[in-house]
């Protein structure tokens, strides 16, 4: 018997590149929505990710927060969708998955916030400045048709979650590398019925 699946997420976060990623695999989950006013905070919630936020995954037994980790998770739980490379062709999925993890979230963050590195103190941030994750990104996006290489995997969901969404709000250059790069996953089916989903889910609670 298969082990419950459950997604807890709302559709106006970062739950979207969660429920993004459980399509693609094609395999059965629960939703359960959480709200910002209250449920986040709840102990129930608090029970399943401290940090009371979405999204979290509950597999069974095991909880998993955090969308790059979700990502990866559900991509080596479930091998038959082939969303991760082979192990020794891992290097460039790992890179750019944690590099939007890491560098890309911080950049794009700070620039939200009306945020710049102090030129003279870039140094001491993890990314540099702005402008160095922007060129490191154009270039990796644009050395082949995914992130990792000629196939799509789930590195391409979690970093083109962050694409698409900066470039939605301006937190990242509308680049034609970003906008080519998007546009191939957008086509995707998995993200559509993701979008679907999120999209009818909003609506319903307006």
């Amino acid at each position: 018997m298969a082990e419950e699946l459950i997604l807890y997420t709302n559709p106006m976060s970062r739950g979207r590149i969660a429920r993004w990623m459980l399509e693609e695999t094609g395999v059965p989950y629960e939703t359960k929505i959480i709200g910002f006013d209250g449920g986040m905070k709840s102990p129930e919630y608090l029970a399943v990710n401290p940090m009371g936020k979405v999204p979290a995954i509950r597999h069974g037994k095991t909880i998993v927060t955090e969308c790059a980790a979700i990502c990866a998770y559900l991509a080596d739980t479930f091998p038959e969708a082939n969303l991760a490379p082979e192990p020794d062709e891992r290097g460039n999925y790992y890179r750019w998955m944690f590099f939007a993890a890491g560098p890309l979230e911080a950049a794009a963050t700070n620039k939200a916030l009306g945020f710049d590195t102090p030129a003279d103190k870039s140094r001491m941030a993890g990314y540099g400045s702005f402008s160095d994750v922007m060129n490191t990104l154009e270039k990796a996006v644009g050395a082949s048709p995914y992130i990792a290489g000629n196939r799509f995997t789930a590195a391409d969901v979690y970093v083109g979650s962050h694409i698409g969404w900066g470039m939605s709000f301006g937190t990242i250059e509308k680049r034609q590398a970003f906008v080519d790069y998007y546009g191939r996953l957008m086509a995707r089916p998995g993200y559509k019925r993701a979008s679907e989903i999120d999209d009818a889910s909003m609506k319903a609670a307006e």
